[in-house]
């Protein structure tokens, strides 16, 4: 058994079912899994096999989830990137683990085309106008013509159980030395997935799902995505996130069901349609990524919906723990009890569950739960110390069993749904021949949910100019990623161990003292716009 036998079932039951609906096209069960088996014996004919990585670099878009199915079929590893990273983040991330197969929007390939040389050798795959630059790609027809008549190869693993057990996704996110950690998913991470999220939504053939988030997030491809592919559903799938064609697609598609994060609902909230859409076809909206506002919270009750928040991470495939709908006026703030298969505990700084309503670390174990992190073997063993996933968060149980998740132990920044490690940009800042010390922490805005902030001191006899300081970030790392402040004092807060004050400088990062060198709040705010 694989993913691919969920759309092979499918198609067989209902051929026509419409899979997925793209750009105004519907993709009908039974041409998406002919799509799937050609590409499964396109990418086996270059290489692609058992343990073998492919990679995708692109928007949103049906060859992205045609690449999943075909990888669970041959055993081998999907890897899906970041677009919104720069090029020697993407770079870092396909030399972490190469793939045999590069799969990318024409429109982001030129950021990485002339690193990829010195990288192991890939078949490397344009979707789109060929790159008119840059020799050694093929087009994605070119790769499809590869299968020729023939049938991708049966799995390797006779067992069922075995081949579940196969990882199959790779998802990065940020570590706390800014170093990118590649997550590795079994297929039976997905399954049980899959099935929180069905019995989460009371999730049937019969429903419209809206995908906006990125599928390069687990969130995007895993909160309601692949478990509608699992019951049969319809999936209408946009290539990003735009606030006026969501709503669009809620009236017109009549979709049942959607995941927004706060920060998407925050830009539909801004505009005069919140108050007069035709919301009706929804049943609920899920939410997550971060701790959710409770004016967001109460915006969406106001329409008449259910607002049901998830609680997991992109090691826990993310469905950990969920709100159901009705109780998600009752507990709003909550984000519910643990998922069907997933244990959940509170715990303190030496592993003893703590008792109802006392704060602690939420740790996780069951199915949906990561392999491990990719060649990063000491890492893995900290994070699954005694079985259970550390997650770093802070929350606590109330009376009732419901979890409430009170903050994040870790430093980690979510800004609209992304996170950002401060220790990526950190480096980058402390390049500066001018810089003695940075720090970056996260501070709250209305619009982000958190943006970065860099708290900066400068070397004996130099001066900081903080333009110049974000000048240096180009190119370097994501947009999104960018301070939206840089702050000069004369020395950071630290223990007298050394080791910087974190929360004083978010009180610094907050106050913005008088002195501080910073960047306008106009400027920023295009940057933000344009990183995303």
């Amino acid at each position: 058994m694989n993913l691919s036998d969920w759309i092979d079932d499918h198609a067989r039951r209902t051929p026509r079912q419409t899979a997925l609906r793209f750009e105004g096209r519907d993709l009908g069960y039974d041409e998406f899994a002919q799509q799937i088996a050609r590409l499964a014996a396109a990418l086996a004919a270059s290489g692609a096999g058992r343990g073998q990585c492919v990679a995708y670099l692109g928007l949103n878009r049906p060859e992205e989830l045609a690449l999943l199915f075909a990888c669970a079929r041959l055993g081998a590893l999907f890897m899906p990137l970041n677009w919104r990273l720069a090029g020697p983040e993407q770079i870092e991330r396909l030399a972490d683990c190469p793939p045999v197969v590069l799969v990318a929007e024409e429109a982001f390939i030129e950021p990485v085309a002339a690193a990829l040389d010195a990288l192991p050798p890939m078949t490397r795959v344009a979707i789109g106008q060929l790159p008119q630059t840059t020799a050694g790609w093929i087009g994605y027809d070119a790769l499809l013509a590869r299968a020729g008549t023939g049938q991708a190869p049966a799995p390797l693993a006779p067992d069922p159980a075995t081949e579940l057990q196969q990882p199959l996704l790779v998802c990065h996110t940020s570590g706390s030395t800014g170093k990118p950690k590649g997550v590795l998913l079994t297929q039976q991470a997905l399954v049980t997935n899959a099935a929180h999220s069905v019995a989460m939504h009371d999730m049937t053939a019969a429903d419209r799902i809206l995908t906006t988030l990125p599928l390069f997030h687990v969130g995007g491809l895993n909160n309601q995505t692949t478990p509608a592919l699992l019951t049969g559903a319809s999936v209408v799938l946009h290539p990003k996130f735009d606030p006026v064609a969501t709503f669009d697609a809620i009236e017109h598609e009549r979709i049942t069901l959607t995941v927004l994060v706060p920060t998407q609902l925050t830009m539909m909230m801004a505009l005069p349609r919140w108050r007069t859409a035709d919301l009706s076809s929804l049943r609920m909206i899920s939410t997550g990524s971060t701790i959710i506002p409770r004016h967001v919270i109460d915006a969406v009750h106001a329409r008449g919906l259910p607002l049901v928040p998830i609680y997991g991470l992109t090691e826990t495939c993310p469905i950990a723990a969920y709100l159901r709908p009705e109780d998600a006026v009752r507990k709003a703030g909550s984000t519910g009890k643990p998922a069907p298969q997933c244990e959940l505990r509170i715990v303190d700084a030496d592993d003893r569950e703590v008792a109802r309503g006392e704060r602690g670390e939420i740790v996780m174990r069951g199915a949906n739960v990561m392999a491990g992190y990719w060649k990063q073997p000491e890492v893995t063993a900290k994070a699954l110390a005694g079985g259970w996933f550390h997650s770093g968060d802070i929350g606590h149980l109330d009376d009732e069993g419901f979890l409430w998740v009170d903050g994040r132990a870790k430093e980690m920044i979510i800004s609209g749904g992304e996170n950002i490690a401060p220790a990526e940009i950190e480096n980058v800042l402390l390049e500066s021949p001018d810089v003695a010390e940075a720090a970056v922490v996260g501070r709250p805005d209305a619009h982000w949910g958190e943006v970065a902030v860099a708290v900066v001191a400068p070397k004996d006899g130099h001066e900081v100019d903080a333009e110049r300081l974000l000048t240096a970030l180009e190119g370097r790392i994501a947009r999104y990623k960018h301070p939206r402040r840089v702050l000069v004092v004369a020395q950071l807060p630290k223990t007298a161990l050394g080791k910087v004050r974190r929360e004083e400088v978010r009180r610094l990062a907050a106050g913005e003292p008088d002195g501080s060198a910073t960047v306008t709040s106009e400027q920023a705010d295009t940057n933000m716009e344009r990183g995303r």
